[in-house]
């Protein structure tokens, strides 16, 4: 790979790869959506099990392979080959932070070399962490920061933008502007938009967790690459053992007509000595387009042959104390009180592994809410405790668990929620329905309501009606139909929830299986004994 003349201008080339893979993973993030239907043909959960830090720490929390992470490998081998490109060429989060550093005023600031030993210190602390039981990965991995932002905050507000325009013009112009807007409008809704529009809970902290990576590039170019990213500390170390280096491997001496390769690498790749740190170099190739004399390039050898590698950065006894703080860190964390804390309404998708170890696998990517064809999967802030921030749960009152779908499954990287065949994700007890008598109307306000009972897909319905004489606030004695849920039956779908009629809280609510009062659990079986059950539901077809 050599420049100088008229030959290849390689940071074009760099470029032109950049924005291929910007626009496939745009494409995948938007083909990751249902569409209608309970297949997906693509997903952007693709990166995620390209990225060996994601295959890595799942394992170590799992305490076994992955299969599902084997493309990860494929990193590995190509980052031992030609060092760290995928931070360079590949990565969205990267090629984004590129275009943003070159939309800003002024020259970009030239990088600094200091700070560069802290994303060890953080890959440290995250595999640590993962081996004692805490998942840190979803917190500092550029993937989950990127699809999570997006799908949580930037692609709800876009559609609502592009969508407003021509939801006014089909309302209020006239019919010669409609005919031209609303094809323009299908064509968008065809290849741009969502199926659906989203809405999701705390979106403005997954936007500031990922505006602050962007605000980073106000401070240095690349610094989230070059200090914190702990994705690219484990490609850097895999790099130090590449094939693909960089000849000569420090600033010739006899440069000084332009500025020089250090001055102008935005990852700081130069260390004092003027050598080039192969764990820090992108390969954005700009110092090989830029050599005057063209003299740089890179080559294959093996490393043992490029001399004496620099120091690495931090030191041993820092990394060591990365790795202890991380194993620290959920001794800490359940001595406090901030990790595990499960409310008795947190519901979680279906398929999802039991709590401990759905959290230990879970990278926070959001693909499972942005997948959900009722909009149903939110993000958990601290309900869940520290531990659980950003991981999913079912808000039934948004949206219900939807009878034929298992899309969530399909999306989730890691197996934390896993992929059950149809039939089996029909039987799954997420949680099961109570009935408030404070706020339910057969119960509240002696109205007859039947849309739970109704709306309820299982074959066998899980919930039943009773009828009861009650005392009217009129003094009317009437017969009302009072539903109730058959436990053994519930598999917590939230339906009834999600259609309840009653503003505001509705008259149900789904609890945790294990989080149902005994009292309500003694009263519900005893209703179930002496109440007839009703036919196999021949009305509502449960699905799309």
């Amino acid at each position: 790979m050599k420049s100088g003349g008229p030959g290849i201008r390689w940071t074009w080339v760099r470029r032109g790869t950049q924005l291929a893979f910007l626009a496939v993973f745009l494409w995948l993030f938007r083909r990751t959506e249902s569409g209608g239907t309970d297949d997906l043909n693509a997903s952007a959960n693709l990166l995620f099990r390209l990225d060996p830090l994601v295959g890595v720490s799942a394992m170590l929390a799992a305490r076994e392979l992955v299969a599902a992470m084997w493309p990860a490998l494929i990193t590995v081998i190509l980052t031992l080959a030609l060092g760290r490109f995928f931070c360079g060429w590949v990565c969205p989060l990267g090629t984004l932070l590129d275009i943003t550093s070159r939309l800003r005023p002024g020259r970009p600031r030239a990088a600094s070399a200091r700070g560069r030993g802290l994303k060890y210190l953080l890959l440290g602390v995250v595999l640590a962490s993962a081996v004692f039981g805490v998942q840190l990965i979803g917190y500092l991995n550029p993937f989950s920061i990127l699809v999570r932002g997006l799908t949580v905050a930037v692609d709800p507000v876009f559609t609502w933008a592009l969508t407003a325009p021509f939801t006014w013009l089909l309302r209020h112009a006239p019919e010669s502007v409609t005919q031209v807007s609303e094809p323009v409008y299908a064509w968008l809704k065809a290849h741009v938009l969502p199926f659906q529009q989203a809405e999701f809970m705390w979106p403005g902290v997954a936007l500031a967790i990922l505006g602050a990576v962007f605000g980073l590039e106000l401070a240095g170019r690349r610094l989230w690459c070059r200090t914190l990213c702990p994705t690219g500390a484990l490609l850097g170390w895999l790099a130090r053992f590449s094939l693909l280096r960089r000849s000569p491997g420090r600033v010739c001496p006899n440069c000084k007509a332009v500025p020089d390769c250090a001055g102008a690498c935005r990852m700081g790749a130069f260390d004092a000595q003027g050598r080039l740190l192969m764990e820090s170099c992108n390969l954005c190739m700009d110092c090989v387009d830029r050599c005057p004399a063209g003299a740089a390039r890179f080559r294959f050898r093996r490393p043992a042959a490029a001399g004496a590698p620099a120091p690495f950065e931090p030191s041993r006894r820092w990394f060591l104390g990365s790795l202890a703080a991380g194993a620290a860190l959920p001794v800490v964390a359940r001595a406090t009180g901030v990790a595990h804390r499960l409310p008795e309404d947190l519901i979680r998708p279906p398929g999802a592994l039991p709590e401990s170890e759905f959290l230990e696998l879970c990278v926070r990517c959001a693909e499972c809410m942005k997948v959900c064809t009722t909009n149903g999967l939110q993000p958990v802030l601290f309900e869940a405790g520290l531990a659980g921030t950003f991981s999913p749960r079912l808000v039934a009152r948004m949206g219900y668990c939807e009878y034929n779908c298992t899309l969530c499954a399909q999306v989730c990287p890691t197996g934390a929620i896993r992929r059950l065949p149809l039939a089996e994700k029909q039987t799954f007890v997420m949680g099961k329905a109570v009935f408030d008598p404070a706020i339910c109307l057969p119960y509240a306000k002696a109205e007859s309501c039947l849309t739970c009972e109704e709306h309820c897909p299982l074959p066998e319905k899980a919930i039943r009606l009773r009828e009861v004489e009650v005392l009217t606030k009129t003094g009317e004695r009437v017969v009302v139909q009072q539903p109730f849920t058959v436990l053994r039956l519930c598999i917590g779908c939230g339906i009834c929830v999600a259609k309840c009629p009653v503003e505001g809280a509705a008259g149900v609510r789904i609890v945790r299986a294990e989080a149902v009062p005994p009292g309500v659990r003694r009263e519900y079986e005893a209703l179930e004994a002496s109440t007839p059950a009703a036919a196999p539901d021949a009305g509502r077809v449960p699905g799309y």
